[in-house]
């Protein structure tokens, strides 16, 4: 893939050096003179412009990307960016960043954004991870809230401990599509049985949160 990334921070940069490890062609861009690094990814291509300008976006060739990230520091940057990207070069895959909490709402489709990643929410979710077995995490919200990607460690009394995937009566419309077991990722089959402590990653509408959690810890929710 041709992946364009806007903010060649720290974090358009880490995110560049890990795909470009995993055999994508990256483009980073910022406007900032002093963030022009090309020794920091020198696999990168680098541009110095502003990504909130057509004709920037224009000169970086975004109709020819499959995504667009725009990790800027900046959220009003990550979302004119993102709505450019969407709207006006027809990317077809678009990430935001979100630095402030009080702007993820903002972050839906109506402004380009297919998927946001909210830094404050994710490093919550790994303080609630470490600290509640049992207890559902929401990681991301995808596609306009219509649904999250959410995180749930099975304790050891969950009534499914051992059963096969298949055999256990998720909500409608969730989906389990990993498992990670032991530092290891499994894709669940309906033969896969789950087991106290798997890290299970499901896609639910967020209206069926509480039923997963009631369903596979249903000592979090008492009668």
């Amino acid at each position: 893939m041709r992946v364009a990334i806007a903010g060649a921070g720290a974090v358009g940069r880490s995110i560049a050096s890990e795909l470009i490890e995993n055999g994508h062609t990256v483009l980073l861009i910022d406007k900032a003179p002093g963030a022009i690094r090309p020794e920091r990814v020198p696999e990168a291509e680098w541009l110095l412009a502003d990504s909130c300008e057509l004709s920037s976006l224009e000169e970086a060739r975004l109709d020819r990307c499959d995504v667009v990230i725009a990790a800027s520091g900046d959220d009003k940057v990550n979302l004119v960016t993102s709505l450019l990207a969407k709207t006006e070069f027809g990317v077809p895959r678009t990430v935001g960043r979100v630095n402030h909490p009080n702007n993820e709402w903002l972050f839906t489709e109506a402004w380009g954004v297919d998927v946001n990643v909210s830094t404050p929410r994710i490093m919550s979710a790994l303080v609630e991870e470490a600290v509640a077995v049992g207890d559902l995490v929401r990681l991301f919200t995808l596609r306009q809230g219509e649904a999250n990607l959410v995180e749930l460690t099975l304790p050891a009394e969950s009534p499914y401990v051992g059963k096969p995937a298949g055999l256990i009566p998720f909500p409608e419309n969730c989906a389990l599509v990993t498992i990670l077991r032991d530092s290891q990722v499994y894709v669940p089959t309906p033969e896969q049985p789950i087991e106290a402590g798997d890290e299970l990653l499901f896609v639910v509408p967020a209206a069926l949160e509480d039923d997963l959690e009631r369903l596979l810890n249903p000592a979090s929710h008492p009668a």
